[in-house]
């Protein structure tokens, strides 16, 4: 059994400030955080937000040698976790013959951003790390600062000398 994830976003390790991949799934019950490298963060937030660069980066170097192929990216699964390690796969088609690539997660993610492909983890994996997401705690924040937002007006904010920050708490 595997659960469809969404990419929830990338966040920063407090203590040592190393990107973290954070998965969800279509339920937003359960997040699967994911400890991953700069380059693969850096990867996932352009896909993210859709930026394009003037020469292709490697993960749409990959995207464009298997369009060129006419390899069709069906999913990625995150299928195991090992002494703190994760693995997962990437499936494809071409034609009638279907391929797996081992892969690092965060490239998997990269590339099915880039490939709207749907992103996959087994229960296995999340049984052993998924971690639960709290939505009333979520909620409440959000409806506190949009309360907050409705209230605030320009006359709120001061600037230059004076500015008092000992009222910031």
């Amino acid at each position: 059994m595997a659960v469809e994830m969404k990419v929830a976003g990338i966040a920063l390790d407090a203590v040592n400030k190393s990107p973290i991949l954070v998965l969800r799934d279509l339920g937003d019950r359960r997040a699967l955080p994911i400890w991953i490298g700069r380059a693969e963060a850096s990867a996932i937030v352009q896909a993210l937000e859709g930026q394009k660069t003037t020469r292709p980066m490697t993960h749409d170097l990959f995207v464009n040698c298997l369009g060129g192929w006419e390899i069709k990216v069906i999913k990625i699964v995150i299928y195991s976790l090992q002494d703190s390690t994760f693995y997962a796969v990437i499936s494809l088609e071409q034609g009638e013959q279907r391929k797996h690539l081992d892969a690092r997660p965060s490239d998997a993610v990269a590339l099915a951003l880039r490939t709207r492909t749907p992103i996959w983890a087994t229960e296995e994996v999340m049984a052993q790390a998924s971690l639960p997401v709290d939505q009333d705690a979520d909620n409440a924040e959000r409806a506190a600062f949009h309360d907050f937002l409705e209230q605030i007006r320009p006359s709120d904010f001061s600037s230059g000398p004076g500015l008092d920050t000992a009222d910031w708490g």
